[in-house]
């Protein structure tokens, strides 16, 4: 049975795949230091405007006032904001509106219970945020697979050529693991190299790699193409050092070389 091979690389360079994740980096950047930059003044402002109103405006309805701070910095940016946002309201609440003012220090038990619900409400409000945040991305990321499985079984049902369905899957992986580059070999390599397993976990120099924290590691990598113990080839990964692709990502990926595996073989027949 002939072997297909498809040498040429599908970089993404610097196309448009490469400017749209700086340019998405460089936006999430700004907003993380616009985010923490008013976790830290939004509340000191908002103490400076109650200072005329302190001695007739009651303290807990004072403290109210910081919770819709909190929940803002703890919805539109981290973890770290939602906590600094609530400490920095309990500080300033305690500083300019309990007495003795102008001090870190308070006199009444009712100010120190006041100031301590301020830091537990803000502190669960966070927590709620970022858990919000987390199942918002899996779903919209499990969204995404599911969409780019969809478009897989669809190339792999068609009748397109040989290098045109490697050329789409090339494409795939790259936007899928963040690689520089990726291209499909009809053989394997002859030197071992750090390769992604059916189960998701990269393999390098026989012990499992953190690609969590670490990325893919390089300079090359692949994943084997197999169909009913038929092996037909691999793909040949250039990560972006550095990059970190998680674990459900690299199952994707895998799960896409699967389903495209059998269009595979059907055109290396054909070839």
């Amino acid at each position: 049975m002939g072997k297909i091979r498809a040498t040429s690389d599908v970089t993404s360079g610097d196309g448009s795949l490469a400017r749209r994740h700086q340019a998405i980096s460089r936006v999430r950047a700004s907003k993380d230091r616009l985010v923490l930059a008013a976790a830290v003044l939004l509340p000191l402002g908002l103490a400076c405007l109650l200072v005329p109103f302190r001695a007739t405006f009651a303290d807990a309805a004072a403290a109210l006032l910081f919770i819709p701070i909190v929940v803002a910095c703890a919805s539109m940016g981290t973890r770290l904001t939602g906590l600094l946002a609530t400490l920095s309201s309990a500080i300033w609440f305690d500083f300019f509106l309990t007495e003795p003012y102008g001090r870190l220090a308070i006199s009444r038990r009712p100010d120190l219970e006041i100031m301590l619900s301020i830091l537990f409400v803000g502190v669960v409000v966070t927590e709620l945020a970022a858990r919000s945040r987390h199942h918002h991305a899996v779903a919209v990321e499990v969204s995404s697979d599911v969409s780019m499985l969809h478009h897989a079984a669809d190339l792999a049902s068609g009748s397109g050529s040989a290098i045109a369905v490697t050329k789409d899957v090339e494409r795939l992986l790259i936007e899928l693991l963040s690689l520089k580059a990726c291209r499909f070999e009809g053989a394997l390599a002859v030197r071992p190299i750090a390769r992604i397993e059916a189960d998701g976990e990269i393999l390098h120099a026989g012990v499992r790699w953190p690609s969590d924290g670490l990325g893919i590691p390089g300079p090359k990598a692949e994943i084997v193409v197999r169909w009913r113990g038929v092996t037909l080839g691999r793909f040949v990964l250039t990560p972006t050092p550095g990059v970190p692709v998680d674990l459900q990502r690299r199952k994707t990926a895998v799960a896409l070389v699967e389903v495209m595996a059998p269009a595979l073989l059907d055109l290396s027949r054909v070839a």
